[in-house]
Protein backbone atom coordinates (compact mmCIF):
# COMPACT_ATOMS: atom_id res chain seq x y z
CA UNK A 1 0.00 0.00 0.00
CA UNK A 2 2.65 2.18 1.15
CA UNK A 3 4.32 1.87 -2.79
CA UNK A 4 1.05 2.32 -4.10
CA UNK A 5 0.29 5.34 -2.43
CA UNK A 6 4.17 6.70 -3.32
CA UNK A 7 3.50 5.90 -6.84
CA UNK A 8 0.45 7.38 -7.37
CA UNK A 9 1.79 11.03 -5.55
CA UNK A 10 4.97 10.42 -7.89
CA UNK A 11 2.70 10.29 -10.73
CA UNK A 12 0.49 13.28 -9.17
CA UNK A 13 -2.68 11.84 -9.65
CA UNK A 14 -3.43 11.74 -5.79
CA UNK A 15 -5.13 15.01 -6.00
CA UNK A 16 -7.09 16.55 -9.28
CA UNK A 17 -7.76 19.92 -9.72
CA UNK A 18 -9.23 22.65 -12.22
CA UNK A 19 -7.30 22.60 -15.76
CA UNK A 20 -8.57 25.79 -16.72
CA UNK A 21 -7.58 28.30 -14.66
CA UNK A 22 -5.92 32.12 -15.25
CA UNK A 23 -4.89 34.66 -12.36
CA UNK A 24 -4.78 38.13 -14.26
CA UNK A 25 -5.23 36.60 -17.15
CA UNK A 26 -2.26 34.50 -17.26
CA UNK A 27 -3.41 30.64 -17.71
CA UNK A 28 0.35 29.60 -16.80
CA UNK A 29 0.34 31.92 -13.51
CA UNK A 30 -3.45 30.08 -13.28
CA UNK A 31 -1.72 26.48 -13.39
CA UNK A 32 1.38 27.17 -11.17
CA UNK A 33 -1.30 28.69 -8.60
CA UNK A 34 -3.95 25.40 -8.80
CA UNK A 35 -0.53 23.18 -8.67
CA UNK A 36 0.36 24.72 -5.22
CA UNK A 37 -2.80 25.23 -3.74
CA UNK A 38 -3.47 21.21 -4.94
CA UNK A 39 0.10 20.46 -3.28
CA UNK A 40 -0.86 22.07 -0.12
CA UNK A 41 -4.30 20.74 0.20
CA UNK A 42 -2.92 17.38 -0.30
CA UNK A 43 -0.24 17.67 2.32
CA UNK A 44 -2.93 18.76 4.77
CA UNK A 45 -4.66 15.62 3.61
CA UNK A 46 -1.76 13.06 4.20
CA UNK A 47 -0.65 14.73 7.39
CA UNK A 48 -3.73 14.06 8.49
CA UNK A 49 -4.16 10.15 7.34
CA UNK A 50 -0.23 9.99 8.55
CA UNK A 51 -1.67 10.94 11.95
CA UNK A 52 -4.60 8.73 11.80
CA UNK A 53 -2.64 5.59 11.99
CA UNK A 54 -0.71 6.52 14.24
CA UNK A 55 -2.83 6.88 16.65
CA UNK A 56 -5.15 4.56 15.96
CA UNK A 57 -6.69 1.92 18.27
CA UNK A 58 -8.62 -1.17 16.51
CA UNK A 59 -11.75 -0.17 18.79
CA UNK A 60 -11.72 3.33 17.21
CA UNK A 61 -11.12 2.18 13.30
CA UNK A 62 -14.28 3.29 12.25
CA UNK A 63 -14.18 6.42 14.02
CA UNK A 64 -10.74 7.14 12.78
CA UNK A 65 -11.77 6.42 8.66
CA UNK A 66 -15.08 8.75 9.20
CA UNK A 67 -12.50 11.44 10.58
CA UNK A 68 -9.97 10.85 7.36
CA UNK A 69 -13.26 10.95 4.91
CA UNK A 70 -14.22 14.42 6.38
CA UNK A 71 -10.81 15.34 6.06
CA UNK A 72 -11.30 14.71 1.99
CA UNK A 73 -14.67 16.36 2.45
CA UNK A 74 -13.16 19.23 3.83
CA UNK A 75 -10.58 19.57 1.13
CA UNK A 76 -13.26 19.15 -1.68
CA UNK A 77 -15.39 22.05 -0.09
CA UNK A 78 -12.53 24.40 0.54
CA UNK A 79 -10.37 23.97 -3.35
CA UNK A 80 -14.47 23.77 -4.62
CA UNK A 81 -13.92 26.99 -6.59
CA UNK A 82 -10.45 25.41 -8.08
CA UNK A 83 -12.23 21.63 -8.31
CA UNK A 84 -9.64 20.32 -5.85
CA UNK A 85 -10.13 16.54 -4.88
CA UNK A 86 -8.57 14.31 -3.51
CA UNK A 87 -8.53 10.64 -6.09
CA UNK A 88 -11.15 8.18 -5.17
CA UNK A 89 -8.58 5.28 -5.26
CA UNK A 90 -5.97 7.13 -3.26
CA UNK A 91 -8.47 7.58 -0.65
CA UNK A 92 -9.24 4.24 -0.66
CA UNK A 93 -6.03 2.75 -0.06
CA UNK A 94 -5.41 5.36 2.60
CA UNK A 95 -8.60 3.49 4.44
CA UNK A 96 -7.15 0.44 3.51
CA UNK A 97 -4.10 1.24 5.33
CA UNK A 98 -6.26 2.28 8.27
CA UNK A 99 -7.72 -1.07 8.02
CA UNK A 100 -4.76 -3.08 8.05
CA UNK A 101 -3.27 -1.42 10.86
CA UNK A 102 -6.47 -2.00 13.07
CA UNK A 103 -5.41 -5.72 12.16
CA UNK A 104 -2.24 -5.82 12.83
CA UNK A 105 -2.83 -3.91 15.67
CA UNK A 106 -5.38 -6.67 17.15
CA UNK A 107 -2.51 -9.71 16.31
CA UNK A 108 -0.22 -7.63 18.61
CA UNK A 109 -1.86 -8.07 21.56
CA UNK A 110 -2.81 -11.45 20.67
CA UNK A 111 0.47 -12.15 20.59
CA UNK A 112 1.53 -10.62 23.55
CA UNK A 113 -1.66 -12.58 25.50
CA UNK A 114 -0.18 -15.97 24.56
CA UNK A 115 3.34 -15.06 25.28
CA UNK A 116 1.98 -14.17 28.76
CA UNK A 117 0.05 -16.87 28.83
CA UNK A 118 3.27 -19.29 27.92
CA UNK A 119 5.40 -17.16 30.32
CA UNK A 120 2.82 -17.82 33.22
CA UNK A 121 2.35 -21.28 32.06
CA UNK A 122 6.63 -21.66 32.35
CA UNK A 123 6.14 -19.69 35.80
CA UNK A 124 3.98 -22.70 37.62
CA UNK A 125 6.07 -25.81 35.68
CA UNK A 126 8.58 -24.50 37.47
CA UNK A 127 7.30 -24.17 40.59
CA UNK A 128 5.92 -27.51 40.27
CA UNK A 129 8.61 -29.42 39.23
CA UNK A 130 10.65 -27.87 42.13
CA UNK A 131 7.76 -28.84 44.45
CA UNK A 132 8.32 -32.62 43.16
CA UNK A 133 11.85 -32.55 43.09
CA UNK A 134 11.18 -31.99 47.13
CA UNK A 135 8.67 -34.16 47.41
CA UNK A 136 10.55 -37.24 45.80
CA UNK A 137 13.61 -36.60 47.69
CA UNK A 138 11.68 -37.00 51.10
CA UNK A 139 10.00 -40.05 49.89
CA UNK A 140 13.60 -41.17 48.79
CA UNK A 141 15.34 -40.40 51.81
CA UNK A 142 12.34 -42.38 53.23
CA UNK A 143 11.98 -45.53 51.02
CA UNK A 144 16.34 -45.56 52.16
CA UNK A 145 15.51 -45.94 55.93
CA UNK A 146 12.63 -48.26 55.30
CA UNK A 147 14.85 -50.84 52.93
CA UNK A 148 17.59 -49.95 56.25
CA UNK A 149 15.55 -51.07 58.69
CA UNK A 150 13.52 -54.10 56.59
CA UNK A 151 17.07 -55.55 56.02
CA UNK A 152 17.35 -55.59 59.72
CA UNK A 153 14.34 -56.93 60.41
CA UNK A 154 14.66 -59.78 58.16
CA UNK A 155 18.10 -60.22 59.56
CA UNK A 156 16.28 -60.41 63.07
CA UNK A 157 13.45 -63.20 61.95
CA UNK A 158 10.84 -60.57 63.04
CA UNK A 159 7.91 -61.90 60.44
CA UNK A 160 5.58 -59.67 61.55
CA UNK A 161 7.94 -56.66 61.71
CA UNK A 162 8.81 -57.12 57.60
CA UNK A 163 5.52 -57.48 56.58
CA UNK A 164 4.45 -54.36 58.07
CA UNK A 165 7.46 -52.19 57.52
CA UNK A 166 7.14 -53.82 53.25
CA UNK A 167 3.81 -52.40 53.49
CA UNK A 168 4.93 -48.79 54.46
CA UNK A 169 7.83 -49.52 51.99
CA UNK A 170 5.27 -50.51 49.17
CA UNK A 171 3.00 -47.21 50.03
CA UNK A 172 6.25 -45.06 49.68
CA UNK A 173 7.14 -46.80 46.57
CA UNK A 174 3.64 -46.03 45.49
CA UNK A 175 4.07 -42.14 46.35
CA UNK A 176 7.07 -41.80 44.59
CA UNK A 177 5.53 -43.34 40.79
CA UNK A 178 2.28 -40.86 41.72
CA UNK A 179 5.00 -37.74 41.90
CA UNK A 180 6.46 -39.24 38.84
CA UNK A 181 3.07 -39.30 37.29
CA UNK A 182 2.38 -36.14 38.28
CA UNK A 183 5.59 -34.56 37.33
CA UNK A 184 5.08 -35.93 33.68
CA UNK A 185 1.44 -33.98 33.51
CA UNK A 186 2.61 -30.71 34.70
CA UNK A 187 1.54 -28.89 31.41
CA UNK A 188 -1.96 -29.30 32.40
CA UNK A 189 -4.38 -26.60 30.44
CA UNK A 190 -6.00 -23.22 31.62
CA UNK A 191 -9.06 -21.64 30.71
CA UNK A 192 -8.73 -18.32 30.27
CA UNK A 193 -11.36 -15.48 29.81
CA UNK A 194 -10.23 -11.97 28.75
CA UNK A 195 -12.75 -9.41 28.59
CA UNK A 196 -11.80 -5.62 26.82
CA UNK A 197 -14.68 -3.51 25.88
CA UNK A 198 -12.24 -1.42 24.15
CA UNK A 199 -11.49 -4.44 21.77
CA UNK A 200 -14.44 -6.57 21.77
CA UNK A 201 -17.05 -4.19 23.20
CA UNK A 202 -19.48 -4.52 25.90
CA UNK A 203 -21.33 -8.28 25.42
CA UNK A 204 -17.90 -9.98 23.77
CA UNK A 205 -15.37 -12.22 26.02
CA UNK A 206 -12.68 -14.12 24.37
CA UNK A 207 -12.16 -17.71 25.73
CA UNK A 208 -9.04 -19.43 24.97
Amino acid sequence: IKDQTKAINTAGKAVHSATTWTVNGSAQKGTAMVREVSKLMLRAYNAEADSCVRTLRPHTLQTTMTRLGKSRDTIARLGKTMNIEIDDKYHRLRLLELELTADYLVKQEEEKDRVRVERERQREEEAARREFEREKTRLMKEQAQYSIALAQLRAAGDADGVTELQAHLDQVNQSIQDVDRRAANTRAGHVYIISNVGSFGETMVKIG
